[in-house]
């Protein structure tokens, strides 16, 4: 098995990826090197975005500024982290068998096996043994985000009657199919998160059973119709009622179609 068919076995890629596809002959002849294959397929399968809000990949190909492959010091950068750090070739001898170097932001370097796919396949299994970057937190389920435009609700809602389990069962299977990206509760299980995105829409949810209780949704912007009708069948059969509509931040909105500024 590939480092990538073990990645994808574990992480769903997003559908579709954000700038993943482009002339890579074309981005070759402006680096000027060929590129790992490994990496090609990497960049193709899962785009511009982010694993486990943690680790960038980039990909040569759109027009934002913060995306590119870039030279650094003689070394490519093929992505970056939330601290900074960046993940390299060593772009000497043939491109399959480059080693993955890694910079960190102060004065930290290491150098890994070639494969960009099996690295990050590595490091989000927490076999990666790294002295510069952070682990992957354990109790997370892994996942990644594309970078994309989206929309933010928080839906603060009425407890029900039904238990906790029930309401997230009910939310989960009116939302299906959905893959997990971890929980969290208290020792005294009275409050908790848990966090799960729907696949093939790209929807990120976070069921709130702390106070408030709440569901909190990110969605592409051409969603938004889509994305209340199902929220809102789900609220419906878990027994709740839904008390406010707010941004991100907490500020209220008149309802759920209101414009609350551009989409991040």
């Amino acid at each position: 098995m590939t480092g990538l068919e073990a990645l994808t076995r574990l992480v769903p890629p997003p559908e579709p990826p954000v700038d993943g596809h482009g002339d890579w002959a074309a981005a070759e002849a402006r680096l000027g090197v060929r590129l790992p294959a490994d990496y090609k397929l990497l960049a193709e399968t899962y785009g511009w975005g982010e694993f486990c809000d943690y680790l960038y990949l980039r990909t040569p190909f759109g027009t934002s500024p913060h995306n590119g492959l870039e030279r650094y010091d003689g070394l490519l950068v093929w992505g970056t982290t939330t601290d900074a750090d960046r993940l390299c070739w060593r772009t000497e001898g043939d491109p399959e068998e480059w080693p993955v170097v890694v910079v960190g932001r102060g004065t930290g370097r290491e150098e890994c096996a070639p494969g960009s796919a099996a690295f990050v396949e590595e490091w989000v299994t927490g076999r990666l043994r790294s002295a510069v970057l952070a682990d992957m937190e354990p109790e997370l389920a892994p996942w990644f985000n594309a970078f994309r435009p989206r929309r933010y609700r928080c839906l603060r809602l009425s407890e029900g009657s039904r238990p906790y389990a029930e309401r997230l069962r009910i939310l989960r299977d009116v939302l299906a199919p959905t893959v997990d990206r971890g929980s969290w509760q208290s020792e005294d299980g009275e409050h908790g998160q848990e966090h799960f995105a729907t696949a093939g829409t790209d929807w990120h949810l976070t069921y709130d059973r702390s106070h408030p209780h709440q569901i909190r949704v990110s969605f592409p912007p051409g969603d938004r119709a889509a994305a209340r009708d199902r929220l809102f069948a789900a609220v419906r059969l878990m027994g709740c009622t839904v008390l406010e509509i707010t941004t991100a931040e907490g500020l209220p909105l008149p309802d759920w179609d209101a414009d609350d500024g551009p989409a991040d």
